[in-house]
């Protein structure tokens, strides 16, 4: 089983600041706002949407390709995804410039500030989908605007299913463009905030919004998941952490836990638990793709959560 992911590759530089952002903004103050965190961690990571949306998958026993441009910086990566039994046939590297960068900043309440250098993640738009196109599912996550548009568009005309993450590229995205984008989507995701901005932008109310997709995903953090179709809506809890490290990359490895279960054919029910699940997993490591596990152990993880058998 084949799914084909269109989104970033590139290096998460991961601070830990213990103390509450909360406490250094002032309201009256956010106008002209200037502050700087003293941290007391710092790594790097393996990182961006693809790589990690696509190692959920792989540790989950599907299949990923990937789509994305990487830098001349990207050898270790290569390695990596490799090891890993991930595909590198449709990554681009380019010599001019390096991975796309994000520097993040983590409060004590899991709170995130932060800023992605996009680096050759510029080159996207340059990157067609394959001619010979086997995947079940294409996922297309943040990554330059004009490719995300460009790969949406293909997937309508080819008539391939195709899952919608627009997150932090909904304001780079034309409203014209969003809404074409949108439009007759397999799944719409994202998080509570910019499924609002969303709405917002295009002018229209959640019950809208819900006819243009097959599937409305909301993600609440620590609340959850919310799951819609014209049918339903299903609450989806969090599963419980051994400990929490770090959230970063939580929302990637939701979406590789949940479409695993999507193209297996399962109710949206088990496949939103199975995000949760695999999120878990990621907020326990500090870092996107630095933790690991067997289907065997995830099948025990989630029978202990969610008191419900999962056979994959």
């Amino acid at each position: 089983m084949k799914v084909l992911v269109i989104g970033s590759l590139g290096y998460d530089y991961i601070m830990d600041f213990d103390g509450r952002f909360s406490e250094r903004i002032l309201p009256d103050k956010v106008h002209k706002i200037s502050l700087s965190f003293l941290v007391n961690k710092l790594r790097r990571n393996f990182g961006g949407t693809a790589g990690n949306i696509a190692y959920t998958l792989r540790l989950l026993g599907i299949i990923p390709d990937i789509i994305a441009p990487v830098g001349h910086d990207f050898s270790p990566y290569k390695q990596f995804l490799k090891s890993h039994g991930i595909s590198i046939a449709h990554i681009k590297s380019f010599s001019n410039e390096p991975c796309g960068s994000y520097y993040v900043v983590t409060d004590q309440d899991d709170n995130q500030i932060g800023a992605y250098y996009s680096g050759a993640m510029k080159y996207a738009k340059n990157l067609p989908l394959p001619k010979d196109m086997d995947q079940k599912l294409i996922i297309i996550s943040p990554t330059d605007p004009q490719a995300m548009v460009m790969h949406a568009l293909e997937c309508q005309k080819r008539k391939t299913p195709y899952v919608f993450d627009p997150a932090f590229q909904i304001g780079s995205i034309s409203e014209s463009d969003l809404a074409k984008c949108i439009d007759s989507t397999k799944i719409l995701i994202g998080n509570d905030y910019e499924i609002a901005l969303i709405e917002k932008k295009l002018s229209l109310s959640h019950s809208e919004l819900l006819s243009k997709t097959s599937v409305l995903i909301t993600t609440l953090g620590h609340d959850g998941s919310i799951i819609e179709t014209s049918k339903q809506k299903i609450k989806i809890r969090t599963a419980k952490p051994h400990n929490t490290s770090d959230p970063t990359g939580a929302g990637d490895a939701y979406r590789g836990g949940f479409i695993a279960g999507y193209i297996r054919g399962f109710n949206l029910q088990t496949c939103g638990q199975m995000g949760s699940t695999a999120a878990v997993y990621t907020v326990e490591k500090f870092g996107t793709v630095t933790h690991h596990y067997t289907i065997k152990d995830f099948v025990k993880r989630y029978l202990e959560n969610f008191a419900q058998n999962l056979v994959l």
